[in-house]
């Protein structure tokens, strides 16, 4: 469990990085902030969460070979 939190911060940092380059503004209605920035986040807690246990399954699958 403690490798897969360090997995977690890991990650959450690439997605973030990853994230900031995106323009996601022009996909919006104007005067839609807060749904925006909920969409916005719910997207990035789905991709950590996608990620890290993509990364978790891989390493305990090479674990077995």
């Amino acid at each position: 469990m403690k490798g897969k939190f360090i997995v977690y911060i890991i990650v959450s940092i690439i997605v973030i990085y990853a994230m900031d380059s995106v323009n996601i503004n022009q996909i919006f209605k104007k005067n839609r902030v807060f749904q925006a920035t909920l969409f916005y986040f719910l997207l990035g807690v789905s991709l950590i969460y996608l990620v890290t246990n993509f990364i978790m399954d891989l390493y305990v699958s090479l674990k077995y070979l």
